[in-house]
């Protein structure tokens, strides 16, 4: 573990001198970030000109919703969407086997080389507007509610990395996956909605065997609401995170077992 936490240690180190190499990019994207958000706070001021309420969510709780889904979003594109999309790239020209050599776990080497340090710095911005969102509903925040939200938001970052690597790991099959890959990232867009807008298989779908919508729903629901905990949804989420991972890991595994690498 100490060696992986110091490789951690230095990914980030080199990610900070490539970043900070193009700093007029760098802001540029922030920027660009800020006013997408500010976008979303909008179209949900609108919203609720006409509304009062969303199913059970009121303006503030949808807005700490997008925040939370803001921050899970920037936090798993920060440590491996970049790195999982070149996965296709790396199995195709047979640069894999740099990976395969290290003394390193190969997934654990491809999906965190790269770090997004823009992406860090906006889900700072998402977090503001969570807090934001909870003066306004009056929410004062205790210790243990900060740790449970902690959780489920790492609970829906591990739900994106699963599913998000799985498409990738197709590569070994179908060579380019990049399609579904980019798929999926519009995709797990619906979780910044309130659950109740969905009905029928889809919502089952989506709740019960990937739960994206849940992965924002849930710890937004839970902070808005003194730290109450929904079992009806947490439990889909929590067993629907653990099942990802797991089958992650060996659709990986088999996967490795078809590649032929450079020299074949």
């Amino acid at each position: 573990m100490l060696r992986y936490l110091k490789v951690s240690l230095l990914q980030a180190r080199n990610s900070l001198i490539r970043e900070m190499s193009f700093k007029a990019n760098f802001l540029l994207w922030t920027v660009v970030e800020v006013l997408w958000f500010m976008g979303q706070v909008l179209f949900i001021d609108v919203l609720f000109a006409h509304v009062d309420r969303i199913g059970d969510w009121t303006k503030w709780e949808v807005v700490a919703l997008v925040g939370t889904h803001q921050v899970i979003a920037q936090l798993f594109q920060a440590f491996f969407y970049v790195n999982l999309t070149q996965i296709p790239e790396l199995v195709r020209t047979g640069k894999l086997d740099v990976f395969l050599t290290l003394p390193l776990d190969a997934q654990f080497a491809v999906s965190t080389r790269q770090i997004g340090l823009d992406n860090i710095v906006n889900t700072g911005i998402g977090l503001s507007i969570v807090g934001w969102s909870l003066s306004k509903l009056g929410v004062v925040v205790t210790p243990k509610t900060v740790f449970l939200y902690t959780c489920c938001v790492l609970v829906g970052v591990s739900v994106h990395y699963s599913v998000m690597c799985s498409l990738s790991t197709l590569c070994f099959w179908i060579v380019r996956a990049q399609g579904l890959i980019y798929g999926y990232f519009n995709l797990f867009n619906i979780g910044r909605y309130p659950d109740s807008v969905y009905r029928g298989p889809f919502r089952t779908v989506f709740s019960w065997v990937i739960p994206v919508i849940l992965v924002a729903n849930v710890p937004a629901r839970m902070l808005t609401r003194g730290g109450e905990v929904v079992w009806g949804t947490t439990v889909p989420l929590l067993s629907g995170a653990a099942a990802l991972l797991c089958f992650t890991r060996w659709f990986w595994l088999r996967g490795l077992r078809r590649y032929s690498s450079a020299s074949s």
